[in-house]
């Protein structure tokens, strides 16, 4: 079956329809991995947007259900060049179209992915519609492509209530028990933030979104982490309103992508949103206290400014390679750190996990 992508500046692109036929309009961004397709899928930071696949070929090692980072499929839709017809893996349980209509993904192959990422590089960000209707009218289309927003996408991914993990849960060693409580916030978390703390013998509380910080503060955790989510961080006013009473108490707190952009906004500082993000598994970012420089697995497409933090309150730890943009803070004289990458890194490479020691650490000194 035919299928069409259509962006809001009027570029169409001719392919064949994957998974799910309904009609969606989203916000299109690329990713860069090539490998991780399914962790991309799972990754509820991509609510709101239909994710295009730069590498030509995905699928190729089908779908295995542990990988999941979440409970399901949350992108609008999924472009890419070519999917696998034949999946070759020993760990594939099922094949990337069929795990696409049963998410009721909409998805569009066969199109010219490189010439959609150029367009999207050199414009912008932009909406887009994939859709099965050959009778479309254009100037329609991109009327309401221009009208649509991503917007109340954290409240869509998180969870609806508190659930508590401990070592041995999700396949760890339940052995190794170190006695701290954690209390991480779920803006759009992925499963191995609760993994990398349970395997470091962490108890895990996941607390909603919309949880008030008092509730968290009763509780008494140990250290508390701000987990990674999707769209526009300064319209999470209410969050932002109760990390800042987190952020006001002495517990350690570390923050990972949107957590990281909300708890800057709590203290002031300002965010944007960037030409095309940061979306993949290799993106260089530089540790300024060491001069080291890791490779990280990103996916955001806001920043925050660097000229508006307040010196007196927070420091640049991080920054991109390419860009040099902010991919880290440290809060002067707070047990509080944050980075806009993802040590959790799945998919991606581990450089960085190393961030989750530094955590656990900061809950020892504290104790």
């Amino acid at each position: 079956m035919k299928a069409f992508l259509i962006l809001e500046d009027g570029t169409t692109f001719t392919g064949t329809s994957i998974g799910s036929t309904r009609e969606v309009i989203s916000e299109i961004v690329f990713n860069t991995s090539m490998t991780g397709y399914l962790e991309v899928l799972t990754d509820p930071s991509y609510a709101g947007q239909a994710v295009v696949m730069t590498y030509p070929l995905i699928g190729n090692y089908g779908v295995c259900y542990e990988d999941m980072e979440s409970k399901k499929a949350w992108p609008d839709g999924y472009i890419v060049r070519e999917v696998a017809r034949s999946a070759s893996n020993f760990r594939c349980e099922d094949g990337l179209e069929k795990f696409l209509v049963s998410n009721d993904i909409p998805g569009i192959a066969g199109i010219d992915t490189r010439a959609l990422t150029k367009i999207l590089r050199e414009k912008g960000t932009m909406n887009g519609m994939i859709t099965t209707n050959e009778a479309y009218d254009l100037d329609e289309v991109i009327t309401r492509l221009k009208q649509y927003s991503v917007t109340g996408v954290v409240e869509k991914v998180s969870c609806e209530t508190k659930t508590t993990y401990k070592p041995g849960d999700l396949d760890t060693n339940k052995d190794n028990v170190n006695g701290f409580k954690v209390a991480l916030m779920d803006l759009g978390s992925k499963n191995n933030i609760v993994r990398c703390l349970l395997r470091r013998g962490c108890e895990v509380t996941v607390y909603p979104a919309l949880t008030k910080a008092e509730e968290i503060i009763n509780d008494a955790p140990d250290g508390i982490m701000l987990s990674n989510g999707p769209g526009d961080p300064a319209e999470c006013v209410s969050i932002i309103k109760e990390i800042k009473t987190l952020f006001d108490t002495e517990i350690p707190i570390f923050a990972i992508c949107l957590g990281h952009q909300l708890l800057a906004l709590a203290n002031g500082a300002k965010t944007h949103k960037m030409k095309y993000g940061h979306r993949g598994a290799n993106h260089p970012v530089k540790d300024l206290s060491t001069g080291r420089v890791y490779i990280s697995s990103q996916n955001h497409g806001y920043v925050v400014d660097e000229d508006s933090l307040d010196p007196s309150i927070a420091e640049t730890s991080f920054i991109n390679v390419n860009d040099k943009t902010v991919e880290g803070l440290h809060y002067v004289n707070k047990n509080v750190f944050t980075v806009q990458f993802h040590p959790e890194a799945c998919a991606g490479p581990k450089d960085s996990e190393f961030l989750f020691d530094r955590f656990i650490h900061m809950m020892e000194v504290c104790k």
